[in-house]
């Protein structure tokens, strides 16, 4: 699950910094994150800290779970879905 989790955040951070328009360095500008450590995060090659996610997102005008991509995860189990 970690795993899933580390792969899915790389994966988004490009997606919403393409999205958005900006180039690595636009995004460096924006949250104060060295390009190259930006660059380092996207190719899976650096886990971040959760300040520097939270810096991400608000460079990006998102949340900390569509960065994650957990918002779009369906839950497991468990009382508050529905499952019991």
């Amino acid at each position: 699950m970690l795993k899933e989790l580390q792969l899915s955040m790389h994966t988004q951070l490009k997606e919403w910094r393409e999205k958005r328009g900006f180039s690595l360095r636009q995004l460096a500008a924006r949250s104060g994150i060295h390009h190259m450590s930006l660059f380092r995060l996207e190719s899976g090659r650096l886990d971040p800290q959760l300040s520097t996610l939270l810096k991400l997102c608000d460079a990006l005008g998102i949340t900390l779970n569509q960065l994650v991509g957990v918002a779009s995860r369906p839950r497991r189990g468990g009382k508050s879905d529905g499952t019991h």
